[in-house]
């Protein structure tokens, strides 16, 4: 839909975007086009989309024949998503929040997709990439600053779980960026359009429990922290006083290896 069909479509179904959850929608035809290109998904294709909103992405991928679950918070925007497609044998509409989804064909998705609200970026990330095993490309729209903390490095402030997980899945890249004037409600902020191409194993959710427990104590000694993990750090090479927001991603990866083969629990 463009911006003149989507004013039309909410005003019809008295639609009033909530801020709770962060809602604007996407009306740019253009900027649907190339999201969905980039996800690389074709026809029969399985595609889970977070947060469709009106459908405007739902709305192409069905088009195009692909397999597409979406996964929707707001109740309202579920009833008229459901009544929109109905009938459709591609379309699975679910209705609940996607950080509580358990048990949704997590395996069986190869692509995912969504326009990310910025404050559960982070969460649904998180668990998107440690939930679809399968998955071999993810194509967000976040907030244009939000891709520095995505694609941060060691040493500097914007490094995170975030960062070390999305590289331990593969390659980040910021495709684009969308200009305001492409939703209805305009944010307040650009967005970008980034993917993450998957090109090594699944961090597993026992791995993002690790890393995020190494960041909560980010300026200590990981050695002080966590006297458990001093014998696997000098094994691995690694100086002792090494703290968590120094370490590369694949050196997380590699303590975790030989403190998980160790049996111990932090």
């Amino acid at each position: 839909m463009n911006k003149e069909e989507t004013l039309r479509y909410i005003a019809d179904n008295k639609i009033l975007p909530d801020k709770n959850f962060g809602q604007n929608f996407l009306c740019d035809e253009d900027i649907i086009s190339a999201i969905i290109e980039l996800t690389g998904a074709g026809e029969g294709d399985k595609v889970l989309e977070i947060g469709p909103g009106i459908g405007a992405l739902t709305d192409r991928f069905a088009e195009a024949g692909i397999d597409i679950t979406a996964i929707e918070i707001d109740k309202r925007l579920n009833e008229k998503l459901t009544e929109r497609f109905k009938g459709m044998s591609n379309i699975r509409i679910i209705c609940n929040d996607y950080l509580k989804c358990h048990d949704y064909g997590e395996s069986s998705f190869k692509y995912a997709v969504s326009n990310i609200p910025y404050y559960v970026m982070t969460p649904i990330m998180m668990k998107l990439m440690s939930d679809l095993t399968d998955c071999i490309k993810m194509t967000f729209m976040i907030e244009e600053e939000a891709f520095r903390r995505i694609s941060a490095g060691p040493g500097t402030k914007q490094y995170g779980p975030l960062a070390v997980i999305c590289s331990c899945f593969g390659t980040v890249r910021k495709e684009f960026t969308v200009p305001r004037e492409a939703f209805v409600p305009e944010p307040h902020t650009t967005s970008a359009v980034i993917t993450i191409t998957r090109e090594k194993g699944i961090p597993s959710p026992e791995f993002v429990s690790f890393v995020e427990k190494c960041f909560r104590v980010r300026r200590k000694k990981l050695t002080n922290s966590f006297p458990e993990l001093k014998e696997t750090i000098i094994n691995s090479g690694i100086r002792e006083d090494i703290r968590a927001e120094q370490i590369e991603p694949e050196t997380f990866r590699d303590i975790f290896r030989q403190y998980k083969a160790s049996d111990v629990i932090i």
